[in-house]
């Protein structure tokens, strides 16, 4: 008797592909193009083959991996013993390693024979990050803070060198033993209160000095003469909380100030940082974020007493970059992946991606996929040229302005994206869904969008020299467009208004994004795009959808340039 064919109506026809076995960074026309142009190109073959690694079948699986199964705290071992273990899927230990050995946590700071690093460092890393976040971006959380800490560390050598030469090392070691026994170490931070939250000024730990701060010791952190505290309080958000060290602010005699708190103790104990639960987020779910306190937790001041936002405020910015390229990779993520399916899957005896409306549509995402990551990369560009005062006041000034329009551009075309796939796009089992909810993190972290718009109005105040020097560059850049010049004149009438600056802060901060964006992007971008990208953005009419336009763009030219075939 023959069993009958259960599946005998199941004939899958009319999909696309899974995306995955591509190079991330070959099939990246915009990519490559970022890199050479600001200052990258020592980097091309590394960078190809870490766009091998990256694009992986294997790759995707491991990000999939590490959110289908989340971190755990285990705050008790089985006898009652204070534990505060998280305990993570070896997928994301397999992707943390990746990125480690990549050196995105820390090749910004190595250097070369010369004492010198390596040109284009912070770009070349800034391409690496860029394609990590594609296959999983929760992991890049501790990445980022770890490569932002060094600015901070240094500002305290006799505290901050010992952990600097571990964290340069590129082999990840996830083990939970004291800092100092371990091959390499990753840096976490903690700056928000429940009472505070963007107003840390408001924080309430408080930190009791038990050791003389007299700068003695032999540089091993291990003595208690060297500046040594006991703190006390919470902390609402901090994040990767296996992390070997943590800086944040608490309130010491002084006023608020700075600490390295590391997860043991000088004596190889656990310090007293107490998880209180990990945090139930919309995303980035195989990154643990907690709420801690501290129970008298062992640290050590960093910087100079009672000035602790200065001192954290190079790990913000570094991570403020690391929003803006990591919100700028996800949308590459969703666009390739929205014209991959698009190109395949057929509806009403076409191809989608032939569909006018459909290829409208992909068309105006790869216009602000472009913009993001042209901005993303003169950003990181900004990083590597810090002794020129005009790239000093691009960072200072377009480091807040990046951020801002990336991150909110990012989840509308994220959504927009995941629309491409119909249903397919709604459920877990695809990449879609994971990254609509993975986009929004970047908005909020280091700085919601109305933190951002203050934050560029204290620039424009404090240092008007930086607003003028970048505004002179794209006032050259105008000459050239009447829709940019334009654009430069209303973003003038609207920097006069004196007393409505607050009140147009973001009209300031987001004209500032597209002028700088359209600047780049007649400079060096084929004309079908910077002519599609200036005339809807800053020529066409008001707009609030994807495809809504009815200006005339190059289609066809823009979906073929950003095609990952």
């Amino acid at each position: 008797m023959s069993t009958p064919n259960n599946m005998q109506n199941h004939e899958v026809f009319n999909q696309s592909p899974i995306f995955g076995g591509i190079n991330l960074y070959s099939s990246d026309k915009v990519l490559g193009e970022a890199v050479q142009r600001e200052g990258g190109s020592g980097a091309q073959k590394a960078l190809l083959a870490f766009g091998e690694i990256t694009g992986s079948v294997k790759a995707f699986d491991m990000g999939r991996q590490a959110n289908e199964y989340q971190p755990s705290l285990k705050s008790f071992d089985e006898k009652g013993n204070r534990l505060d273990f998280v305990e993570y899927h070896p997928s994301y230990h397999q992707v943390m390693g990746i990125s480690v050995a990549q050196g995105l946590h820390c090749s910004p700071w190595e250097t070369g024979v010369d004492g010198k690093p390596q040109a284009g460092a912070n770009v070349i890393r800034c391409a690496g990050s860029f394609m990590a976040t594609q296959i999983e971006s929760g992991h890049c959380c501790p990445i980022t803070m770890t490569n932002a800490a060094v600015p901070v560390l240094r500002q305290q050598p006799d505290v901050g060198q010992p952990w600097i030469k571990k964290i340069l090392n590129r082999e990840y070691d996830p083990r939970f033993i004291p800092w100092f026994e371990k091959k390499s170490l990753t840096i976490g931070m903690g700056m928000t209160e429940k009472q505070g939250g963007t107003d840390v000024r408001s924080n309430t730990s408080r930190a009791e000095l038990v050791g003389a701060r007299d700068g003695t010791g032999d540089g091993t952190g291990q003595g208690t003469g060297n500046g040594a505290y006991l703190i006390t309080g919470h902390k609402w958000f901090m994040s990767a909380p296996m992390c070997d060290g943590f800086l944040i602010l608490a309130q010491a005699k002084g006023g608020l100030s700075c600490f390295l708190v590391p997860r043991h103790r000088p004596d190889g104990s656990v310090n007293a940082i107490h998880f209180q639960r990990l945090k139930n987020k919309l995303g980035n779910r195989s990154n643990a974020s907690s709420e801690v306190e501290f129970h008298g937790a062992w640290g050590q001041m960093v910087g100079e007493e009672g000035r602790g936002i200065p001192t954290i405020i190079d790990m913000v910015t570094y991570t403020r970059l690391d929003c803006a390229v990591s919100s700028a990779g996800l949308m590459r993520l969703v666009l390739a992946n929205a014209i991959h399916h698009t190109s395949y899957r057929t509806v009403f005896q076409k191809k989608l991606i032939d569909q006018p409306m459909m290829a409208r549509v992909l068309a105006d995402m790869a216009l602000d996929c472009e913009a993001a990551t042209a901005l993303a990369f003169r950003l990181a560009r900004s990083f590597d040229g810090l002794a020129d005062p005009n790239e000093q006041a691009w960072q200072r000034l377009m480091t807040p302005v990046t951020k801002y329009w990336i991150c909110k551009t990012a989840p509308a075309m994220a959504y927009e994206a995941m629309e491409c796939f119909g249903g397919n796009g709604y459920v877990e089992d695809g990449l879609m869904a994971r990254a609509y909810r993975e986009i929004p993190v970047n908005a909020i972290w280091e700085g919601s969008g109305n933190v951002m718009c203050l934050d560029v109005l204290r620039v424009m105040q404090k240092s008007p020299q930086s607003l003028e020097m970048v505004l002179a560059g794209f006032e050259r850049v105008a000459s050239q467009d009447k829709r940019l010049k334009e654009a430069l004149d209303l973003l003038h009438q609207l920097l006069g208004d004196k007393g409505g600056a607050q009140r147009n802060g973001r009209a300031i901060v987001e004209l500032l994004a597209v002028i700088a964006a359209g600047s780049i992007l007649l400079q060096h971008a084929p004309d079908e795009i910077s002519d599609g990208f200036l005339v809807t953005r800053l020529g066409g009419r008001w707009r609030h959808t994807y495809g809504g336009g009815v200006e005339k763009i190059a289609i066809a030219a823009i979906l073929a340039r950003h095609s990952s075939q």
